[in-house]
């Protein structure tokens, strides 16, 4: 279908609707790239053709003021009503005006694939949501040092030794860590791994926590090592920036030395990846009309983001 032009805010707005993928860059909150968003789409929408202010019942003329106003007032017609003129009114679009909610917020240090829902996109963004789909990550760890929170911008708090730390020690404990969480996950559910029952539950597919409190990993692997750096690949559910700190801390320890996070950066979340984020400098109207198609037909290709059926894992009995 051939694309038209448009150059009437009212139409632009409202078709306004949907998912859109944001790349957020690192250091910067999810609060201050949603105002950023926002931000633009308002600009972009008052710079275009805007509705004239609205007519006067009757027509009554404008008084003189005596002073340097009158010309102003003097070139709107005398049946317009002031009151809703833009001089007066201001902007005919603000950021109140839209509606804007993420799907699942990053951490403050996490740069990567960020989803809002625009307007009547708000109802498609929750339904991903309570879906839980899976988020991808490229977790960089530094050896050697420990901070206070396990991220860069902390206090050192201890050193340590890391030469004795190898690609394969890591491979192999990335590995047993997957296993053990993988066999937690049929625990929490009752099933013995080794049953028939764990192979039915396993064939109607991912095994998703009951709640959004529940860190569920799927798998973590070993992609690049270069001491005193490795870089990890986290498959996750109901993770957070803290929980996937922590668990580098803990893997250090498990190696007998100390790391902290000096970077997490989120690739994918479901089907929407990195190579379809909106980078900074397309924060503008049309790179957002651009994205909020290509997000719509990632959604009509993948109709089970948004009803699936689940597999959840309930927490154990008390």
């Amino acid at each position: 279908m051939a694309l038209t032009k448009v150059y009437d805010a009212a139409t632009v707005f409202k078709h306004l609707n949907g998912i859109i993928n944001v790349y957020k860059p690192a250091g910067m909150k999810v609060k201050h790239v949603r105002n950023a968003i926002l931000g633009n789409i308002c600009k972009g929408l008052n710079e275009m053709e805007l509705r004239e202010p609205r007519k006067l019942a009757s027509d009554r003329p404008l008084l003189g003021t005596g002073t340097a106003a009158d010309s102003v007032l003097h070139n709107i017609a005398s049946n317009t009503d002031l009151s809703d003129h833009i001089l007066a009114a201001g902007p005919r679009y603000m950021p109140g005006d839209i509606r804007c909610a993420t799907v699942a917020a990053l951490g403050d240090h996490t740069s990567g694939v960020l989803l809002f829902g625009i307007n009547k996109g708000l109802k498609q963004s929750s339904r991903i949501q309570r879906n839980r789909p899976v988020r991808v990550y490229h977790v960089t760890a530094c050896m050697g040092t420990a901070t206070e929170d396990h991220l860069p911008d902390s206090r050192i708090t201890v050193r340590s030794n890391h030469r004795h730390v190898s690609a394969d020690r890591i491979s192999g404990l990335a590995a047993s860590m997957q296993a053990s969480h993988q066999r937690k996950m049929y625990e929490l559910c009752g099933v013995d791994l080794q049953t028939q029952a764990a192979y039915e539950l396993a064939c109607k597919g991912l095994i998703r926590p009951a709640d959004n409190t529940q860190p569920v990993i799927y798998g973590i692997k070993l992609i690049h090592f270069e001491r005193p750096h490795f870089t990890l690949e986290l498959h996750a559910i109901n993770e957070s920036e803290q929980y996937i700190a922590a668990l580098v801390h803990d893997m250090a320890l498990e190696l007998r030395t100390v790391a902290h996070c000096s970077q997490v950066r989120c690739v994918r979340h479901a089907h929407f990846d990195v190579t379809g984020s909106l980078l900074r400098h397309g924060w503008h109207l049309p790179g957002i009309i651009k994205n909020l198609r290509q997000q719509r037909e990632i959604l009509e290709a993948h109709p089970q983001l948004l009803e699936q059926e689940r597999v959840e894992l309930h927490a154990a009995a008390s």
